[in-house]
């Protein structure tokens, strides 16, 4: 088995429930979405070539019992739910970050699938896989990054008409540069939202520095 891996870093979990703690990222290249606020468009090609073992020998140099598996869109890699699987079964706590346009159902039960939703403003919208839904649990989350008040209705719109809030927690982000957080977070409080509202705790301590 083989994998395409853009970077292997050890950092804080910037975002989800797991903010603040200390994670080991892994983040496969590749990603056949192209949304308009992406910001990892170096993951989108090259890589090198490791292996599952290779991967599990680097994670292994760090203190952290918490990984992330991210991308790029790191299902685009037919071996990522072998990795995932592995990482499990060495007993790490294994969360997988997706942008909801593949289908999750083969991942492993143990691995906590932080999945996208593609607001309008991502220019991806259509992309979105709904079946996706019907496969998450309590462990899981649901991600919306939202570039406009126009993003925040559509989410708002789709929370209500799919209870997503009912399927795993929900949490919603303002796009970097894009929408101001103190607006969202009014929007969210005026409307009584079941949601949690979230800022990019990496970018609030490191700006955009890749690796972090």
């Amino acid at each position: 088995m083989s994998l395409r891996l853009t970077e292997i870093f050890f950092s804080l979990q910037g975002e989800a429930s797991r903010a603040g703690l200390p994670t080991v990222f892994v983040r496969l290249a590749g990603c056949p979405l192209r949304c308009a606020w992406c910001d990892t468009p170096y993951s989108f090609s090259g890589g090198e070539a490791a292996d599952i073992a290779a991967v599990l020998v680097a994670v292994a140099r760090y203190p952290a019992r918490q990984i992330c598996v991210t991308g790029g869109e790191p299902l685009a890699q037919k071996d990522c739910p072998a990795l995932l699987t592995a990482l499990c079964d060495v007993g790490y706590e294994v969360s997988l970050e997706t942008s909801g346009a593949l289908d999750i159902a083969g991942v492993d039960s143990r691995v906590s699938r932080i999945m996208d939703l593609k607001a309008p403003d991502s220019g991806e919208c259509a992309r979105n896989r709904w079946e996706n839904l019907a496969c998450l649990n309590a462990r899981d989350e649901i991600k919306i990054v939202l570039a406009s008040r126009a993003d925040y209705e559509w989410a708002r719109a789709t929370l209500a008409e799919r209870q997503l809030d009912a399927l795993c927690p929900v949490l919603l982000s303002p796009a970097q540069g894009l929408l101001d957080p103190a607006a969202l977070a009014e929007w969210i409080l005026a409307d009584g939202l079941n949601v949690r509202f979230q800022l990019q705790l990496h970018k609030m301590l490191w700006g955009n520095a890749k690796g972090k």
